[in-house]
């Protein structure tokens, strides 16, 4: 298992991994159709948009946590 120290990073990790994976898996199916080269046109989006994805988790996940802390009792 993990320490909890390293459960942020995780949380980053794993949101990052997942919204881009299902995001560019439907965007790309939209965009272009399903056919021969549907998993390499994926694939070449999603090594664009999980580098991307991470840090824009890594800078929003804070933020929001924070919003929430301050909307919530």
């Amino acid at each position: 298992m993990f320490s909890k120290k390293n459960s942020k990073l995780l949380f980053i990790v794993i949101m990052g991994v997942g919204m881009s994976f299902l995001m560019t898996l439907i965007i790309t199916f939209i965009n272009t159709g399903y056919d021969a080269e549907y998993i390499n046109r994926f694939l070449k989006a999603w090594s664009i948009s999980l580098p991307v994805a991470l840090i824009a988790t890594s800078i929003m996940a804070p933020v929001a946590q924070k919003f929430v802390d301050k909307i919530t009792k």
